[in-house]
């Protein structure tokens, strides 16, 4: 597995405490809302959603995870293509370390193979690497990329076994052609600086067995003709069984005679242009329908994560009680269409008759029994001036489940009490106390309304100063009530997020398929000693 935007896996800790915290915060306000409603409904709303926070948690984990882009496994497609079938042969013996050109021999081919591979595109490509033997790394495919990966793996670390066997090199690359069954007409291209302990009569004797298996050869010389010396791992120059230090030189003579029996094409080792010579040549060649399957990259899965992150949050939304209240909230919004036809109360109410208004909201209250009937008879009989009938009315309403009717109620029985209490000087104290209370409770649902604050702050201000010591109480003996607490409001969620570089983590399996490679090629070549001279 691996993540297309690994760098927001940093950020999905934080993702998923800013997700639990916000539901905690919403739980805490919601438990301190239910219990100003009523003490029973606080220990019903208190025992509900316990484990929201932790399955919040769980689904942001999930969604955070799968916006950082996961992959796993690959599906392989098949590719069509009007294709030859070409093997390239790159010479990794320790002669391809000389530096006479720069950076060295190997480092030039390489970058040569390179620029062919990308023109090449369509084409089956194959890759044989040979010191003393010879290695398929890579079989013919469509899929160029693998076999750029292999090239970018043939760097001088890799080349640390003496000996050069060009011609067997070129007899392995011949056999994959051979066995070749789709495509069209077929080519060796080989890098090569020439040396070889094989001789002429035998590069010959191999270029005549690919022409007659209708395989063109091409040659591309890679170094310089002067000489120069082979660098050791060790920092000395090598050195041959005498203690002599070897000089290397290109060889066209061997590359010629391997040529001359392919009829094949030796391009110019001073060509400005050597991938573009290469390339001439094989254009002349047929091309046929070649059919490959090859691994596409690995396959997204973030679809997953944001399907399984859905599905919670979907389940934990219908398995609330919330839920359930979007019905009732539905059958009180229907019910209610009644009650905007003007009542017999309200009628009379708007003609001014305040004492029979009281009486037939008070009848509807009783006949009906709703919130907003009650809500209706106490308001009335507070209007009237019955503020006993109002305070008994307004308590009931006050148990309403409906907010904004709810905090009307308290509003209004506060504003009873604090009347009661201007008028009445026996339980003055009490009644101001509880004027406060509801105030209070009302401020907790909306805490901008003016009206509320100026009662509840004027009911502050009548009740008797504290007896000494002070403290921050007011009122008589009985506890003052708490002062009024600002719902909180909830932690903001995160605005965005930096993109991670995509082809950072490209680069980075591409450098462990290449490690990958050289480990192998190491291991393969570890084995029987080189038959002629170890360069």
């Amino acid at each position: 597995m691996r993540f297309e935007l690994p760098r927001w896996l940093l950020v999905v800790p934080f993702a998923v405490l800013l997700v639990a915290a916000a539901a905690w915060q919403a739980r805490r306000r919601r438990l301190r809302a239910a219990a100003g409603w009523s003490a029973q409904l606080g220990r019903q709303a208190a025992a509900m959603g316990r484990h929201s926070m932790l399955l919040l948690g769980l689904i942001a984990l999930v969604a955070a995870v799968g916006l950082a882009g996961p992959r796993w496994g690959r599906a392989s497609q098949a590719t069509e293509s009007r294709a030859l079938n070409v093997v390239v042969v790159m010479d990794i013996s320790r002669s391809m370390l000389a530096q006479d050109v720069k950076p060295d021999r190997l480092t030039r081919a390489v970058g040569i193979a390179r620029r062919l591979v990308q023109d090449l595109e369509g084409d089956r490509l194959a890759l044989v690497a040979f010191a003393a033997r010879g290695y398929l790394l890579s079989p013919l495919t469509l899929d160029q990329s693998a076999l750029a990966l292999q090239l970018d793996a043939l760097d001088p670390e890799v080349a640390s076994e003496g000996g050069s066997g060009l011609g067997a090199a070129i007899s392995q690359a011949a056999d994959v052609l051979k066995a070749a069954t789709q495509g069209g007409d077929k080519a060796v291209v080989v890098f090569s600086d020439g040396e070889s302990f094989e001789g002429a009569e035998a590069l010959t004797s191999v270029g005549e067995s690919l022409q007659r298996a209708g395989i063109t050869l091409v040659l591309v010389p890679v170094g310089g003709s002067t000489g120069a010396r082979i660098p050791d791992p060790d920092g000395t120059w090598h050195k041959d069984a005498d203690g002599q230090e070897v000089i290397t030189v290109r060889r066209d003579d061997l590359l010629k005679a391997a040529a001359a029996g392919a009829r094949g094409i030796v391009v110019p080792a001073d060509a400005p242009d050597p991938s573009g010579e290469v390339r001439r040549v094989l254009d002349r060649l047929a091309r046929a329908p070649a059919e490959d399957r090859s691994a596409d990259d690995l396959i997204p899965r973030a679809w997953l994560f944001a399907l399984v992150a859905a599905v919670g949050l979907l389940a934990h939304t219908l398995t609330r009680r919330s839920a359930a209240l979007v019905g009732v909230l539905l059958a009180v919004a229907v019910g209610s269409a009644s009650a905007q036809r003007p009542s017999a109360g309200g009628r009379l109410l708007q003609r001014g008759d305040t004492a029979k208004a009281r009486e037939a909201f008070a009848a509807e209250a009783k006949r009906l029994g709703t919130d907003s009937a009650w809500f209706n008879a106490g308001t009335a009989a507070l209007v009237a001036g019955d503020m006993v009938a109002a305070q008994d009315a307004l308590q009931r309403a006050s148990l309403s489940l409906d907010p904004d009717l709810r905090r009307r109620a308290l509003y209004n029985l506060g504003t009873a009490y604090l009347t009661r209490a201007r008028r009445e000087t026996k339980g003055r104290d009490s009644l101001l106390v509880a004027a406060s209370r509801q105030l209070q409770s009302a401020l907790q649902l909306a805490p901008g309304d003016a009206d509320a604050k100026f009662n509840y702050e004027l009911a502050r201000r009548l009740m008797p100063p504290p007896p000494p010591p002070q403290s921050g109480g007011g009122g008589d003996s009985k506890k003052p009530p708490p002062k009024p607490q600002q719902p909180q409001q909830a932690p903001p969620t995160p605005g965005g997020m930096s993109k991670a570089d995509a082809e950072q983590v490209l680069s980075a399996m591409e450098r462990a398929e290449r490690e990958t490679r050289m480990a192998q090629a190491k291991r393969q070549r570890r084995g029987q000693p080189p038959l002629g001279p170890d360069w």
